[in-house]
């Protein structure tokens, strides 16, 4: 059930040492003010906090009592006060009206403010404009990288989506390119570096700049991870926005994983009390369903709990030797194992109740049918009702992007009425997100007469290639075009499929959305990977025929120096990213066959578990082993919500 990877794929780099560092430093930031202190922590940074250190740690280094960041007055009588802040406005003021109510009593305490994961100059800015500024002194805890799991790092900056994608706010490109350089001195160099879009480029960027002015760390440092991809999350909006199938992205869309972990309520525990769950390979149970189709998660449990009782059963006959080695050895992880069944089986439960109620079969058909481009009118007719009855406005805007995505903008008839109809059911406050919406890119309006695509496609068969290139980037300037149809057709992300697909056995990554879509990011890799396979093969043909592991390798760098996106520049030309797709290939001798089997996949503006689980299926099936590193994981009610100006 679980995904057992090949006998000759990798091993993965242990990334604790990640956690070990960022504790150190924060203790280390705390010991700066010596003595008993308060700690007042922003909610956005208790749950990462709680991964890093706890409560004990953060009492054995004199922190009395925590409070969290809120807007009310502060009741701490301490003479020390700590600030661990996420750099915003709203908490300078915050910090300086609580100094400034201490200059009013005449009371003098001590302040320093640590910003996570660093300081921006508005900031200090902010406290010097309130008077406080000499008040206060400010640190910067420079914790970016938090390991969720043993393949998966979070920046844990959900903000990150609308600052950049929605404000063009780039402040967080240095932290980006801080955490890719923190990485590359850790685990060495990234030998082949490969990006679509502006983001990615500018992160890149800036990150060989810090590589630079370090040359002396990672020199003759012997790489563990061979390649790099960097993804802008605008490159693929459609993924992000389809219902996930898999147990772990169901679990996210049902419960909310917040930071790893997941509050299962009283309706999955069975009792009055909420739990508490981490999610991770350390949990046996949730480790073999994770990138489960959910149609296979029931059957799989029924059998696992079959067997637990066939292993408690075997105390039948056990002689006291038997017996005593059984208690001391096997019950205890027995009955871990049984805990964690019974939470995953309540949770299936649940998830099946609110899905049954949502009519959740009838709303995959109608994503299915606009990601192949069939029955339009009547999946604009399933979103009409949809908004009519009210289920969810962040459930219509969902699918009102995605028709809009896959149809290359909606035709201004059906833009009006939709908006219209979706702003008398949910309220005239929403008119602001969707001009957010259009912004981005996420809704908007075809062109008035003949459509870009349609254009577009009249003009190349009149001219090169090359000039249709430059033409299209012209048009590209007028709107914001998806290409989506163009794009599902050129790299075949609706499966052709014969008969019945299979769940149990899935073929290809497609079963993550129940064989009917194969995700773009994803698919974007898998061309590149099998491109650099096929011309390593053929460079270098082995004498068995089969698919070659690049050895040696210098030669496999000679190879890799020879290709980029070649071969994707039409791809690259429809995502309208030009001159935005590049890749990097150095010569670097010291990367053995291991590590080029290593790929770390950087998602900016955040992944879907949809799109983890490809990529490890798609490992399994080539003997790579992907890493993880997002500035934060999303799903499409987190992406809606970021637009959104109505706040729940």
């Amino acid at each position: 059930m679980a995904f057992p990877h090949r006998p000759d794929a990798p091993e993965l780099p242990d990334f604790s040492m990640l956690k070990r560092l960022a504790r150190d430093q924060l203790i280390y930031l705390l010991e700066q003010l010596p003595g008993k202190k308060d700690l007042f922590i922003e909610a956005d940074l208790m749950s990462p906090l709680d991964r890093i250190a706890n409560v004990s740690i953060l009492k054995q280094h004199e922190v009395d009592k925590l409070y969290k960041v809120e807007n009310k007055p502060a009741l701490s009588s301490n003479e020390q006060l700590c600030f661990l802040v996420r750099p915003r406005i709203k908490n300078m003021r915050y910090v300086a009206s609580l100094v400034n109510a201490d200059k009013l009593a005449g009371r003098t305490r001590k302040y320093k403010v640590i910003f996570s994961p660093q300081k921006f100059h508005a900031c200090e800015m902010v406290l010097e404009e309130e008077g406080v500024f000499g008040d206060v002194s400010c640190d910067e805890w420079a914790f970016s990288l938090l390991p969720l799991d043993v393949d998966l790092l979070s920046m844990e900056l959900p903000e990150f989506f609308r600052d950049y994608f929605l404000e063009g706010d780039q402040r967080w490109i240095n932290t980006v390119a801080q955490a890719l350089h923190l990485l590359s001195t850790l685990y060495g160099p990234f030998p082949n570096c490969y990006g679509i879009g502006r983001c990615s480029k500018m992160s890149y960027e800036l990150w060989r700049k810090l590589e630079e002015e370090e040359d002396g760390e990672t020199k003759g440092r012997r790489p563990e991870i061979g390649h790099i991809f960097l993804l802008d999350r605008d490159v693929d909006f459609v993924t992000a926005l389809c219902s996930q199938v898999v147990y772990e992205g169901l679990v996210d869309d049902t419960f909310r994983i917040k930071c790893g972990s997941v509050d299962f309520g009283p309706e999955v525990t069975s009792s009055d009390r909420s739990l508490k769950v981490l999610l991770n390979a350390e949990d046996k149970v949730f480790s073999e369903i994770r990138n489960e189709h959910f149609s296979n998660v029931f059957g799989f449990l029924s059998q696992k709990a079959r067997n637990l009782q066939a292993q408690y059963d075997r105390r039948r006959g056990m002689d006291i030797k038997q017996m005593k080695n059984f208690v001391s050895q096997e019950l205890k992880g027995l009955k871990q194992e049984h805990r964690l069944l019974s939470v995953h089986i309540g949770a299936c439960e649940s998830i099946m109740k609110k899905k049954t109620k949502q009519d959740f079969q009838e709303l995959i058909k109608t994503e299915h049918a606009l990601l192949e481009g069939f029955n339009i009118r009547e999946s604009t007719s399933y979103i009409e009702e949809h908004i009519d009855r009210q289920v969810s406005p962040i459930e219509s805007l969902r699918l009102m992007c995605l028709l809009s995505i896959t149809e290359n903008g909606l035709i201004p008839k059906d833009y009006r009425s939709l908006k219209t109809q979706y702003l008398q059911s949910y309220g005239p406050e929403h008119l602001l997100t969707f001009s957010n919406l259009r912004r981005a890119g996420l809704l908007t309006e075809q062109a008035p007469g003949d459509t870009l695509t349609a254009v577009e496609s009249k003009v190349s068969k009149l001219v090169t290639d090359k000039a249709a290139g430059k033409i299209t980037d012209a048009f590209s300037s007028l709107a914001k075009k998806s290409n989506f149809r163009a794009l599902s057709k050129k790299l075949n992300l609706i499966p052709r499929v014969d008969g019945e697909y299979d769940l149990k056995v899935p073929r290809d990554m497609a079963y993550v959305f129940s064989g009917a879509y194969v995700p773009l990011s994803c698919r974007l890799i898998e061309q590149e990977l099998t491109r650099r396979d096929s011309l390593a093969a053929a460079t270098f043909p082995s004498s068995a025929g089969q698919s070659l592991r690049l050895e040696p390798p210098a030669r496999a760098s000679q190879v890799l120096e020879r290709r980029s996106w070649q071969g994707l520049d039409e791809v690259v030309r429809l995502l309208n990213c030009g001159e935005l797709a590049f890749t990097d290939m150095t010569k670097e001798d010291k990367a053995s066959s291991e590590s080029l089997r290593l790929i770390l996949v950087v998602f900016l503006g955040g992944c879907t578990f949809s799109e983890i689980s490809a990529l490890r299926f798609l490992g399994r099936e080539k003997g790579y082993r992907f890493i993880f590193l997002t500035t934060a994981v999303t799903n499409s009610a987190r992406l809606m919500e970021a637009m959104s100006e109505v706040k729940a």
